[in-house]
């Protein structure tokens, strides 16, 4: 049974949050008046498809993945569509007079960026929406960044914050809202941190505040906070806003684990693939919608940013070669930009065969 939820829950996650990229090139494609062959959910033989306004919209066996077909795109689906409408002899059910948009090749490079740049923002849009769902079902009021009141003997009020003090950064690092503040004391290696607080409408800094700790019954030290912050009224205006900050946390949380990355805290070797994924929507949906909506949130996000690097394999590579078109007037050559996506994708195939040796690793001796 935990098998199907997994797996079901898995579809779910990976079907939203790419359908929704997809969706982003395929509108602003539409937009700019791109010619848009296809827009499909799901991979291999299609299961259902219909010709609407000159484009084949399609639903394929594995629901798994989608892809968007724009007419001159160098990708394998778009050339696959317009060998079809080369060549009689292979299928090309869309009508001569029905393809009215034109070449991507064609348009200028702004909205060319903006086709590129459209995916990851709807991923950002998804996680916004998402937010939304899970802030008007959250029981009480909001979370707030300002302290309602000290433990009595609480370290932290020994050691510099005090009742009524609004936390505007923790280790020089903004809180957008509450969990942005537990983030951060949670990197906090020695129990510690530096604060910055608006206290009686000025800014005060607080360096070196101090926490207490405890141990759990395997010997494990945990932070505790000592204190309690006040709740915020859920209004329309609070409600947007806490879920426009919420994507900034959650953007934080990917850019950090990021550099923590590349600059060696965290080892290479904590680098999920595919298969520690599926385990961690598995064990989200497990424990409720609420945390599996959670995880797709992280999931999109990540998703946003990750196609938003400035990689040649990527959309924000892709952006670049753009950019790059527009401030010289000529265009990156197609042989160095295929190179550069050659080697780019063989690289991270490479890193995703390492991370998806991590997660069977962790999976066969029980660390997952």
């Amino acid at each position: 049974m935990s098998f199907l939820i997994t797996l079901i829950a898995a579809l779910f996650v990976f079907s939203a949050v790419i359908a929704i990229h997809e969706f982003g090139h395929f509108t602003v494609a539409k937009l700019c008046g791109i010619q848009v062959n296809e827009f499909s959910i799901g991979m291999g033989p299609a299961i259902w498809k219909k010709i609407h306004k000159g484009t084949q919209y399609s639903l394929r066996a594995l629901p798994v993945g989608g892809y968007v077909a724009l007419e001159g795109e160098e990708s394998p689906e778009s050339q696959q569509a317009e060998a079809a409408r080369e060549d009689p002899a292979l299928e090309n059910p869309i009508p001569p007079e029905q393809r009215t948009g034109k070449s991507l090749n064609e348009a200028p490079v702004w909205q060319r960026m903006l086709v590129m740049a459209a995916g990851a923002f709807m991923n950002f849009v998804l996680g916004f929406v998402v937010l939304l769902i899970l802030i008007l079902a959250q029981e009480g009021p909001i979370t707030s960044k300002t302290i309602y009141a000290i433990q009595d003997g609480a370290l932290c009020g020994q050691t510099g914050l005090q009742a009524g003090d609004e936390v505007v950064a923790v280790n020089g690092r903004r809180c957008f809202v509450a969990n942005d503040m537990i983030y951060e004391l949670v990197r906090t290696e020695q129990y510690r941190a530096d604060f910055t607080v608006k206290r009686n409408g000025q800014t005060v800094e607080l360096p070196d505040v101090q926490f207490d700790t405890w141990q759990d019954e395997d010997g494990q030290t945990h932070m505790s906070l000592g204190f309690t912050v006040y709740g915020i009224e859920k209004t329309p205006l609070s409600v947007l806003k806490e879920a426009g900050n919420s994507v900034l946390y959650y953007g934080r949380i990917v850019f950090t684990s990021l550099l923590d990355l590349l600059k060696g805290r965290e080892s290479i070797n904590n680098l999920s693939g595919p298969v520690g994924i599926v385990s961690a929507i598995g064990q989200a949906a497990s424990y409720g919608w609420k945390d599996l909506l959670q995880l797709l949130v992280l999931i999109t996000i990540n998703l946003g940013i990750f196609n938003l690097l400035p990689f040649p394999a990527l959309d924000g590579g892709k952006v670049v070669f753009l950019l790059i078109e527009g401030i010289t007037g000529h265009a990156v050559p197609e042989k160095l930009q295929g190179g550069l996506t050659v080697a780019a994708f063989a690289l991270l195939f490479g890193l995703m065969l390492f991370a998806t040796y991590n997660d069977i690793v962790r999976l066969v001796t029980g660390a997952m």
